[in-house]
């Protein structure tokens, strides 16, 4: 099974504190954007609400510009003709509203010293409050394990790759090691102040559930979702939640994966045929899993729960 590229749950405060691009050697090699704590990101998925769109383009050649905030900050979006069919569901959008963005990292830097991140969206869906609370979830425990993985870094000189993979961050060491070369000692102290306001921000009292998208529209406009948008919703929370199989499979995997190495590919697969899955039917799922950011590879080929 090839290895796959998950989609980084990273809230719009870290990622955009970032600007550390590592380069893959080879034409179609990957590149990444690091994080200040160690995420290495190819891919993201982002939840939040999208304040404005603007095309910045033309009639012929339009630039869908647009701005998404989550509980700590804004992303920004550019799609255009290299990404059409996002470019088309962005232009449908009309704010405020809720809405999902899969796609790859953007730099730009207009001079030395400088760089602005962006969102370079392979998919746009508009979604619900529930999803977007899902996410912001997700994302805190996300933020969390690389908290964890940081204050273990910060006791080493220097850091190494090598290290943090004994402790069992095998998934976030390359990261984490490049992390502390590029950006020296990081203020964890806000990362955790801003995991605490985001986890604040999902309960019911949290002043946000008062202010969603659907309450701040005039009422005449407050129409019933269109047949199209409720299946474009229904789609996503398909796609970021697992299916009932996947959810099996899920279950078992926390049951055999106990400490930080994971649990093997065949291991996994021997687990599953009670089930009456095949390896080729439990490798598909474990890519779907990774690709919803429901499990990782501590290593290429072992898999454990999120």
């Amino acid at each position: 099974m090839t290895h796959r590229e998950v989609a980084w749950r990273v809230f719009a405060a870290e990622f955009s504190d970032s600007n550390l691009e590592q380069h893959g050697e080879g034409e179609k090699a990957p590149s990444y954007l690091v994080t200040p704590l160690g995420a290495r990101i190819n891919r993201v998925v982002a939840v939040g609400v999208i304040t404005d769109i603007q095309n910045t383009g033309s009639d012929e050649e339009p630039l869908w510009k647009a701005r998404m905030s989550d509980p700590t900050g804004t992303f920004y979006i550019s799609a255009g003709q290299f990404q059409l069919e996002a470019a088309r569901e962005l232009a449908k959008l009309k704010p405020p509203v809720f809405a999902a963005i899969v796609g790859k990292f953007r730099t730009y830097s207009p001079e030395p010293g400088v760089t602005y991140v962006s969102i370079r969206p392979e998919a746009v869906k508009k979604v619900d409050a529930k999803t977007r609370d899902y996410w912001v979830f997700e994302a805190c425990k996300s933020l969390k394990r690389r908290l964890d993985a940081c204050a273990e870094a910060a006791k080493m000189d220097p850091v190494t790759a090598e290290e943090m993979s004994a402790l069992g961050y095998d998934d976030l060491a390359q990261g984490v090691a490049a992390a502390a070369a590029h950006y020296g000692e990081v203020d964890l102290e806000r990362y955790k102040a801003m995991l605490l306001d985001s986890l604040r921000y999902l309960l019911p009292e949290s002043q946000h559930a008062q202010e969603t998208p659907e309450a701040k529209e005039p009422e005449e406009h407050a129409d019933a979702p269109t047949e199209e948008e409720t299946v474009a919703e229904d789609s996503l929370e398909a796609e970021m939640s697992p299916t009932a199989e996947e959810g099996k499979l899920l279950a078992m995997l926390g049951g055999i994966s106990k400490d930080r190495r994971g649990a093997a590919l065949e291991d996994i697969a021997k687990a599953a045929k009670k089930d009456g899955f095949d390896q080729a039917k439990v490798e598909v799922m474990l890519d779907s899993l990774l690709d919803k950011g429901l499990i990782f590879e501590p290593k290429i080929g072992r898999y454990m729960v999120s």
